[in-house]
């Protein structure tokens, strides 16, 4: 009898979900590898169950939809067609097409090896925040807006009394409203992008209903909780001295600077900050797959360059669930049609016409709100000598600079190597951008053989096989 194609997917998020679940009803035995406790990825995180949360739902939008995927996800388990790895980190994925390996660290101390074999992979490992230094952001009390976001829908606990929410994009909304809603009073939203930028944009917004429909209901919930919005202004200081006890917020001109005036101080205990996201692409890159400026580039089907990988959600380019899960659709299939024992070929375009559609929209929308929504021009100059770029290794920005100006350091790895910025616990993922700006230099593909830290025991003994 032969044996049914198998795929490892890597990530259970919407779109690590949604190709899974293609791909199994079309016959291909999937394996789901995930960190996490839970399916669901960050959008659809969920509060543990010994926490009793009451109403989750209330912590979420498109619920139904995570449901649809939840119910679906126990039944092919049930079914023995997807084999689901929770709390499983992958560290290193290797191999070519028809024999590829990932490699996993499993338990709560990530010491016990796991090794997945499978005909084809799926990368849908998601994005991370991007984090702009400022004085005072090391402060306890300041944290990412994503991680203000993921205690509150994971752990069911406020971050502070009193917040701030700041930076740039659209993920900014519902966390304002979201911690207004539960009870921390949000004392300001500061945007640091003008507006205005979007009518540039007007065609591709009017595509969208939906996305209006949403930005509005985010307006009123910041009516409704009375927080005061700060348009083209960005957080210049976090202040404090155990803790975070205030923000200094400054307007901005047209060229990102801030006027002279020495900015507006907002009494606060948390602060929650974002710059937009980057994506994953650690293991794509150690496969080799070709990047398109910051982003995995993958083909109609969602297939990179490198035979048998596929690649789907914000590693492709971030741009949130809808699109995660149109891409995670199309490349189930693809992948499901590709492994066809008896008929592997590309699948029939008419099978994710709907979803090729939104993945069409969807981009265009995004590349027009990463368009206004960019990081504020000249944020670098606004960093003093003394304000830590690379908080594991305890770097100053004076350091890069040095490198940069005295050392002739012209590439983000030759800073690295002088300075010890990104070598720490997060591997440059934290201080990466920031370390870039400051040296003026493009962010570096990372290349690394490893996308986590690995204890040196689980490298010296041979690891055990997860079929």
């Amino acid at each position: 009898m032969t044996e049914p194609p198998r795929l490892a997917v890597v990530g259970a998020g919407p779109a690590g979900l949604t190709a899974a679940l293609a791909a199994a009803a079309r016959g291909v035995r999937v394996t789901l590898v995930d960190a996490a406790p839970d399916a669901g990825g960050q959008f659809y995180r969920q509060p543990a169950a010994a926490l009793g949360a009451r109403r989750p739902r209330a912590l979420h939008h498109q619920w139904r939809t995570w449901e649809r995927l939840r119910d679906a996800l126990a039944a092919h388990v049930a079914a023995g067609r997807v084999t689901h790895l929770a709390d499983h980190h992958v560290w290193c994925v290797e191999g070519e097409s028809g024999a590829f390996r990932v490699h996993a660290l499993r338990g709560p101390g990530q010491e016990e090896p796991a090794v997945v074999h499978a005909d084809a992979l799926l990368l849908a490992t998601g994005g991370y925040e991007r984090v702009l230094p400022f004085p005072g952001w090391t402060l306890p009390g300041v944290v990412t807006a994503g991680g203000a976001q993921a205690m509150l829908k994971g752990g069911l606990v406020l971050p502070g009394r009193t917040a701030v929410v700041a930076g740039t994009g659209p993920l900014l909304l519902p966390v304002a409203v979201s911690l207004a809603a539960a009870g921390t009073r949000v004392a300001a939203l500061v945007e640091s992008a003008d507006p205005r930028g979007f009518a540039r944009h007007a065609r591709v917004l009017a595509a969208r209903p939906d996305k209006l429909a949403e930005g509005a209901r985010y307006a009123a919930g910041l009516a409704r909780h009375r927080i005061g919005v700060h348009l083209r202004h960005t957080v210049v200081a976090a202040h404090g001295t155990d803790r975070l006890e205030a923000v200094t917020v400054a307007a901005l001109d047209a060229d990102g600077r801030t006027g002279e005036g020495g900015g507006r101080r907002i009494p606060c205990d948390t602060l929650a900050v974002g710059h937009g996201m980057l994506p994953h692409t650690d293991l794509a890159e150690t496969l080799g797959c070709r990047l398109d400026g910051t982003d995995v580039a993958v083909d109609d089907e969602q297939r990179t360059d490198v035979p048998g990988v596929w690649a789907a959600g914000e590693t492709t380019g971030i741009g949130g669930a809808a699109l995660a899960l149109a891409e995670g659709r199309i490349a189930g299939l693809s992948v499901a049609a590709r492994l066809d024992r008896l008929d592997s070929r590309a699948p029939d375009p008419r099978s994710y016409a709907r979803a090729a559609k939104a993945r069409a929209g969807l981009r265009e929308f995004f590349a027009a709100v990463d368009d206004v929504c960019a990081p504020p021009d000249r944020w670098a100059e606004r960093i003093g000598d003394d304000t830590l770029v690379c908080r594991c290794e305890e770097v100053p920005a004076s350091a890069v600079r040095e490198a940069v100006g005295e050392l002739g350091a012209g590439d983000v790895r030759t800073v690295k190597l002088l300075t010890r910025a990104g070598m720490g616990w997060c591997q440059g993922r934290m201080c990466g951008p920031a370390v870039a700006g400051l040296a003026g230099c493009p962010p570096d593909p990372s290349r690394r053989p490893f996308a986590r830290p690995v204890p040196l025991g689980v490298l010296a003994r041979e690891p055990g096989g997860t079929p």
